[in-house]
């Protein structure tokens, strides 16, 4: 278990409720994560409850949530700062269909990578660091996790790649800040609540050429 009652807010929400074993977060309107590309605009007020940690870890957590408006989303994150930051949720599209994703951020240009799913009203989701490079997953049962995506946040530093090895350990060396976050992008709120939540030494195993 990991207790976020020491944890600090980014953009702290009105309505919110911290245990040692849940968080509850209410979202506001017009809350969201998201800078420069495509859309033309720039948003940074989304909130999120954050530890932090100079170690090699492995995160999970379970969210509950029923959204009500297009792009409601909730899930986790890493908020280095307003230009540097990665999220990772389900955003509420229509009745027919949500899209599992992932944002990540670096030097002020989000992407975005989706995939179509059914409609849930949970999902777990697993975070694992090694140095600046991450892994994260998610999972409908909180048993089978399945790989979103693997990335890289350069405000972390490089990865140094030595000739012949594929890759080299990664210890790391600067500290992240790193939990979970809810936003409604539009006019709309809905209460996320995380439980289920486990901080580990990092289960991602190096790779080996």
């Amino acid at each position: 278990m990991v207790d976020f009652t020491n944890g600090k807010w980014i953009f702290e929400p009105k309505f919110s409720e911290v245990n040692t074993d849940s968080v509850s977060i209410t979202t506001e309107p017009n809350t969201d994560l998201w800078q420069r590309s495509y859309y033309g605009f720039r948003n940074d007020n989304a909130p999120a409850l954050q530890i932090e940690s100079e170690e090699n870890f492995t995160f999970t957590a379970k969210a509950n949530f029923t959204y009500h408006t297009q792009f409601d989303q909730c899930g986790l994150i890493i908020y280095l700062d307003s230009e540097n930051w990665f999220k990772a949720s389900i955003e509420y599209e229509n009745e027919a269909f949500s899209r599992l994703g992932s944002v990540v951020t670096n030097f002020g240009y989000s992407d975005w990578a989706t995939s179509d799913i059914p409609l849930p009203k949970e999902i777990w989701y697993r975070l694992s660091r090694r140095g600046a490079d991450f892994l994260i997953e998610s999972s409908f049962d909180g048993i089978v996790f399945n790989q979103m995506r693997v990335f890289h946040l350069h405000q972390l530093g490089e990865t140094t790649v030595e000739m012949g090895k594929c890759n080299p350990p990664q210890p790391a060396e600067k500290s992240v800040k790193f939990g979970v976050y809810a936003c409604s992008p539009q006019n709309s709120s809905f209460t996320a609540t995380f439980t289920d939540m486990s901080l580990e030494p990092c289960k991602w195993l190096a790779h080996s050429a």
